[in-house]
């Protein structure tokens, strides 16, 4: 009972000093929330636009020669065709593509392109009449138009010497890709979120844990609370559950910042895109385990770091590689397709939180990683509080005596 009443004591003091302080409870609690919220929100408006910009953007075709054949192919897209003449040279049209504020598409066909088609064959050694068509890639709508007008020409091609066809659209329900869309965005998000994520929860750990110990080692009060008639245990079990609590709160948030800006960042899209959002609340429950689970081992991990520093500046050089570790963990799902299925995998400190957010983003949650990924992290956190208490017992760690 005694043992409980100290640790809760120490636990106490620490929420008083992190509450009391409004700036740090905003940099550790409230802001990584709203960081989360506010930069996938932004990047959802830039998928957004990215996916939308120049669909509805006039463009100005200009063709030189208009072949009878494909005129009524080509003037039936839903664009500003101009045929010769035009007010300025086809060389000089050329130099006004470069510009990419111009929506322009410029086509340039020989003349008798149609006897040049009639009469062409292969086995004759000359060269096949050739179509040119310039764009500025740097312009979505001048690419997109681009893209429509050398359909066209393929597809009429094509239709010279038609043998067989491959894939033809019949029916306009038809999909030949059969790849669903959520599977599509799921890989796309696995690649990118995990690291974010694991980048916003260091930083709030980071905010808390090296003060709480270093500092107090800094400031001389660590020797008033080791004098004291408490179990080094005690006060090594009231340092991490506080911290961890603390943590918890920062982890907390950026849950919810995820989950206000999911919706935000998979936007309904154009031209039959439909991207869609279909993460469930198991999917959130797992989320938000992970994150809790992943603030308590670097909580932790970070306390451990901190205790062994001479004060706040060494401990956030000591830090340093280990964040670098942790952000490099958070890339590596970008090079791989996909969670591990393998459970020893889940055991990695660290990286197991990676591989679980990989495989809830990508809709593919393992039940029995999630469960060896739990029950690691909370070994090893037993292991730290063990570890933390080792380390108050020491003069040398706490005094460098």
């Amino acid at each position: 009972m005694k043992r409980t009443s100290n640790a809760l004591t120490i636990i106490r003091k620490e929420f008083a000093r992190f509450f009391g302080d409004r700036q740090l409870l905003f940099t550790t609690v409230i802001m990584p929330g709203l960081l989360i919220y506010i930069i996938y929100s932004i990047m959802g408006s830039g998928i957004g636009k990215i996916t939308s910009e120049g669909q509805d953007a006039q463009v100005n075709v200009y063709v030189e020669n208009m072949p009878a054949s494909l005129a009524p192919m080509l003037m039936s897209m839903d664009t500003n065709m101009i045929l010769e003449p035009f007010n300025a040279g086809v060389r000089q049209m050329v130099g006004r593509v470069e510009d990419k504020d111009n929506n322009i598409v410029l086509v340039c066909f020989p003349e008798d392109f149609d006897e040049m088609v009639q009469s062409y064959t292969p086995q004759s050694g000359v060269k096949a009449p050739n179509v040119e068509v310039y764009y500025n890639s740097a312009n979505n709508a001048s690419m997109r138009v681009y893209a429509e007008v050398t359909a066209l020409l393929t597809a009429y091609e094509d239709g010279m010497s038609n043998l067989f066809d491959v894939n033809r659209m019949d029916d306009p329900a038809q999909a030949y890709d059969r790849a669903d869309i959520d599977d599509v965005l799921g890989d796309v998000w696995s690649k990118l979120l995990p690291m974010l994520i694991i980048m916003m929860l260091f930083s709030g750990v980071m905010a808390i844990a090296p003060s709480a110990i270093a500092g107090e080692k800094e400031r001389g009060t660590i020797a008033t609370l080791l004098v004291t008639p408490m179990n080094r245990s005690e006060l090594a079990l009231g340092k991490i559950v506080s911290l961890s609590a603390i943590a918890l709160l920062s982890g907390i948030s950026s849950f919810i910042g995820i989950a206000l800006s999911l919706p935000k960042m998979i936007q309904p899209g154009t031209d039959g895109l439909g991207l869609s959002f279909n993460y469930t609340f198991n999917d959130y429950a797992v989320l938000l385990l992970t994150i809790l689970a992943s603030v308590l081992i670097m909580a932790s991990a970070v306390s451990l770091l901190s205790a062994y520093a001479k004060d706040v500046k060494n401990a956030g050089t000591m830090v340093t590689p280990f964040m670098l570790v942790v952000m490099l963990a958070g890339l590596l799902p970008m090079f791989q397709n996909g969670a591990s299925d393998s459970l020893w995998i889940y055991l990695i400190p660290f990286y197991n939180s990676i591989e679980v957010m990989v495989a809830v983003f990508a809709h593919s949650v393992n039940w029995a990683a999630v469960a060896v990924m739990l029950a690691s992290n909370a070994v090893y956190t037993a292991i730290a509080i063990w570890g933390l208490t080792r380390m108050f017992n020491s003069e040398k760690v706490m005094f460098g005596r």
